[in-house]
């Protein structure tokens, strides 16, 4: 689905980082790694293109509350493929009927989309053990069993540590597992954080990536720490937090909200003049989690933009869930003119996500498309008169590298790379002209054409591009810089094998 037209080159930069990184001086195209269009490193020159940012095709819920206890589902995690079992494996935060009554659950799948929950009989609940409650002590009691974010680490030697997760609905404490279903705590000091946090593992470097809420300029915030054995933590660093561009863009996605009858209120939103109690009502914006995760030569991040609608103890407001990206982790530019990746499904067709959504930790990458795998609530302090059937584990799916497209019209447009040292011989494109075509020239040092392609049209998502003159085989590991020009179509990414 096509969110928005960008004007080219109107990537807002984030507040936290300015000015090129030291990646970004140097441009290199490192061989099978997607290069796409979120930023402009590696980019010379582009003429009559825009970007356009896709948001997902939603597919629904995916794991409902659908045991008799079960009201509400959350997750924090993004589904992990156990090789071994040949299984997916999926932990939820999950509310329940009884009061206090609430824990982590377990889920399993063999395709992602129909879903178990096994008996795992490790946490007695309402007289029972017949449950899928995983915790790590059966004696513990939420929120202090929150078992909130899990990896897979196939790469560990040790078949004891396959699994690694943070314990805790507050600081964090690193455990380990075999299976994810039996868990032992590491004698290392727990990670300082409030009430959320999030999990990915970036596998091309071993190192695994926590984003922990704290306080910042406006409200809270996003700070990052990772380790490259789950023992050792950096100290977190605030890396991106809510501006005063998101407090005037809040207020806009409040009153859109207000007058669009299709969209969960479940009071009315104030104006900025009204008052309560005889206090000036303060919507504002501030960032309620974020996932962050390694996608080909980018870090991408999910945050989950939360608009209070007043000063009433944070109680009443929604999420619009956007994109960010960095290169280094310490510089981060917002995607899209800050533009909702996610948001809201309308009332009266069943769905879960109609008021609180919090964003994937990363996507699962099935083929040619993106999984993503968020949390959907329908309130965000339920009504007297609520749905007790209240949150969901959804899915939505997006074309592979689909997040950013350079589109063109009947007008020609290009796209001309930095220099960069020629890794493979063969050259893909994921591109979508089924009324267009995308041509591809080779340029030598000195800007001389010295290949040109046979042009590339349909809805190609791993084309190999093949050349009417000179062939890039023929040159390889010498400088050398991309000239696509696309006419009618959407071109998402490019890379060399």
């Amino acid at each position: 689905m096509i969110l928005s037209s960008i004007p080219t080159l109107a990537l807002a930069l984030a507040v936290i980082g300015q000015g090129p990184t030291d990646n970004e001086k140097v441009f290199r195209v490192q061989l099978g790694e997607r290069q796409l269009f979120l930023d402009d490193v590696g980019i010379s020159k582009i003429t009559h293109l825009k970007r356009t940012m896709h948001q997902p095709v939603k597919k629904g819920a995916v794991i409902r509350p659908d045991r008799p206890w079960e009201t509400t589902l959350q997750t924090r995690c993004v589904p992990a493929w156990d090789e071994k079992e040949k299984v997916f494996k999926l932990w939820m935060i999950t509310s329940t009927n009884i009061p206090d009554g609430a824990g982590t659950t377990y889920a399993t799948s063999k395709d992602g989309v129909q879903w178990a929950k096994p008996v795992l009989g490790q946490w007695e609940f309402n007289g029972s053990r017949e449950n899928n409650f995983v915790s790590l002590d059966p004696m513990m009691q939420w929120p202090e069993n929150a078992i909130e974010n899990v990896v897979c680490d196939p790469d560990d030697p040790d078949p004891a540590r396959r699994f690694k997760g943070l314990l805790g609905a507050f600081n964090r404490q690193p455990m380990v597992s075999p299976d994810g279903v039996q868990w032992r705590l590491l004698d290392v000091p727990e990670i300082l954080s409030q009430d959320e946090s999030n999990l990915s593992y970036d596998r091309q470097t071993r190192t695994f990536i926590a984003t922990v809420k704290h306080g910042g300029p406006y409200g809270r915030s996003v700070r990052l720490t990772t380790s490259r054995d789950f023992e050792n933590w950096t100290t977190p660093v605030l890396i991106f937090h809510a501006d005063e561009l998101d407090q005037e863009l809040g207020r806009a996605h409040m009153k859109a909200r207000r007058d669009n009858p299709q969209l969960q209120m479940q009071r009315p939103l104030w104006d900025i003049r009204d008052t309560y109690q005889g206090r000036t009502a303060k919507p504002k914006v501030d960032v309620y989690n974020m996932g962050l995760f390694r996608y080909e030569g980018l870090f991408i991040g999910t945050p989950a933009m939360f608009h209070s609608n007043d000063n009433r103890w944070n109680k009443d407001g929604f999420h619009l869930i956007q994109l960010v990206c960095s290169r280094d982790l310490k510089a981060f530019k917002r995607v899209g003119n800050r533009a909702t990746f996610i948001g809201p499904s309308p009332i009266g067709q069943g769905a879960y996500d109609l008021t609180q959504l919090i964003g994937p930790s990363a996507p699962v990458i099935r083929g040619d498309e993106l999984w993503f795998y968020y949390t959907g609530i329908k309130y965000r302090t339920p009504p007297k008169d609520a749905d007790r059937d209240a949150g969901a584990v959804c899915l939505a799916v997006l074309r592979r590298d689909g997040f950013i497209s350079l589109d063109s019209d009947e007008t020609e447009g290009t796209i001309q790379t930095e220099s960069f040292e020629l890794p493979g011989s063969s050259l893909f494109v994921n591109v979508d002209a089924p009324k267009g075509k995308l041509r591809v020239e080779v340029l030598d040092g000195a800007g001389k054409v010295v290949a040109e392609s046979e042009p590339v049209n349909g809805n190609a998502l791993r084309e190999p591009v093949k050349w009417a003159e000179g062939d890039i085989a023929k040159i390889r590991a010498q400088k050398v810089s991309l000239r696509f020009t696309l006419r009618n179509g959407q071109f998402y990414s490019y890379w060399l094998e």
